[in-house]
């Protein structure tokens, strides 16, 4: 392959914008052509975060729809939602964790039924990578680095054209300081698995 497209998909709060930019100094440290874009939607309330990072021979930062090679999905049902981007190629890193809309706490909607959403994305794309984010973040100190295992995840099974430490050092350097610790463990639970 002589281009990646990935397609990165969450909530506000979720760190896909922090987890953007790094896979993007990462793909630039490893010396290759990339391109970022961020949609942020409602990024701080909560709302839909969609980006992408597009490396090598490609001439465009936009993935249309059935062209992603890899969806990074921070929540489920956006993995869903994003599906259009997807083809039967496609590889699919996805937490499986909900994160509940405030109409879904409040009982205006429901959220789907976890399983079936995700055997609906594993019927549809190449490979699906579905795991509890959460669960490893905590392990790793904070519920707020689900990214860096996410990441992690990623840099492990995407085969990526970048090697794992110069996105070990991307966190490093990139992240603040006093998150870096956990930062580092959750990237390496992540790329565990």
């Amino acid at each position: 392959m002589s281009s990646w497209r990935i397609f990165c998909t969450g909530v506000g709060g979720q760190g896909t914008l922090l987890a953007t930019y790094l896979i993007g100094e990462a793909a630039l440290k490893a010396g290759l052509p990339v391109m970022v874009s961020e949609i942020h939607g409602m990024a701080q309330r909560g709302g839909v975060v969609e980006s992408a990072v597009v490396m090598g021979d490609r001439k465009s930062p936009i993935i249309s729809d059935g062209e992603a090679d890899i969806l990074l999905a921070f929540e489920p049902s956006e993995a869903m939602r994003a599906l259009r981007k997807c083809n039967s190629e496609t590889l699919v890193i996805s937490n499986i964790v909900p994160l509940i809309p405030f109409t879904v706490s409040s009982g205006k909607e429901s959220y789907p039924e976890v399983d079936k959403l995700l055997d609906s994305i594993r019927n549809q794309v190449r490979r699906f990578i579905g795991f509890n984010a959460l669960e490893l973040a905590r392990k790793a100190g904070s519920e707020l680095s689900q990214n860096m295992v996410i990441l992690g995840v990623l840099f492990k099974h995407g085969g990526l054209p970048i090697d794992a430490e110069i996105m070990r050092d991307m966190i490093r350097t990139k992240t603040k300081k006093a998150f870096l610790d956990v930062n580092l463990r959750a990237f390496e639970l992540g790329y565990s698995l």
